[in-house]
């Protein structure tokens, strides 16, 4: 659960009445995950506090938005919650993979999490194995979304205003029966049992997912988070917006660039 930070002050409240909460999953590529590091970056969010979970493997290491020595030898952790209550947006950055047959109690603990502080709206970000798309998914735009049933009635069709795909379902048995379709997200991790524990339970959701492949995901990375602010508009949109991100100083260790001196 939500553990507030000592030096947050009042900002560190175990309430967010009416925000936004931005989660990543841990799905193929960490494009979520970098996607949100994207977004604390830019918009200098501020540490609230910490996601007390033991359904995800334990870690430790430096800050990895610091900006100068003097904060680069603070240490996070694995489930960090991050505010900035300017545009009502709370972000909770997940950094280790999660704990075999732990992801249904993982999602337990977050929908409860985010009924108990009073979130407005859950924002998922997510990816998908490209390999495994169906002849429907290869056209087009290689971004989805997903949206509850609470939700939509809430945005009012947005999404089909910004010409959005929404993630298509696929046949449970291709060849046999074509006609059942399911909801199929490949390499998502969490995704689709959060999504339909959110629909199950009324909350207000939405899951902007991209299709990629392992290797290199930071342009993937910058596609969704562009996806992700043509809705919410967290910066101003502009023709090139990927210029507009901040890459967060731990960026530079993505491809084994050694240790920073001050983990020492």
């Amino acid at each position: 659960m939500f553990v507030p930070c000592d030096r947050g002050g009042a900002s560190a409240s175990s309430e967010f009445k009416g925000f936004t909460l931005l989660v990543p999953a841990v799905s193929v590529g960490n494009v979520g995950q970098l996607a949100v590091d994207l977004v604390i970056s830019t918009l200098n969010m501020s540490k609230v506090g910490y996601f007390y979970t033991d359904c995800l493997v334990p870690m430790v290491g430096n800050n990895p938005y610091a900006t100068a020595e003097e904060n680069s030898r603070e240490l996070s952790i694995n489930a960090e919650v991050y505010s900035l209550p300017s545009k009502k947006l709370v972000v909770l950055q997940i950094r280790s993979p999660f704990i075999k047959n732990k992801y249904r109690p993982f999602c337990q603990t977050l929908l409860s999490w985010v009924k108990s502080s009073k979130c407005a709206r859950v924002v998922l970000l997510s990816s998908s194995h490209a390999y495994q798309r169906d002849d429907e998914q290869l056209l087009g735009t290689p971004l989805r979304y997903l949206v509850t049933p609470d939700l939509e009635k809430a945005v009012g069709g947005l999404m089909q205003k910004l010409n959005w795909k929404e993630m298509e379902k696929v046949a449970a048995y291709p060849g046999i029966n074509d006609t059942e379709k399911v909801l199929h997200i490949p390499g998502g991790g969490i995704t689709k049992l959060l999504f339909t524990e959110g629909c199950s339970k009324g909350i207000q959701m939405a899951v902007l997912l991209k299709f990629c492949s392992e290797g290199d995901n930071i342009p993937d990375a910058f596609a969704l988070v562009n996806y992700l602010n043509e809705w919410l508009q967290l910066i101003k949109s502009e023709v090139d917006s990927s210029s507009q991100w901040k890459i967060p100083s731990s960026w530079r260790l993505l491809f084994g660039n050694g240790l920073p001196p001050a983990l020492f």
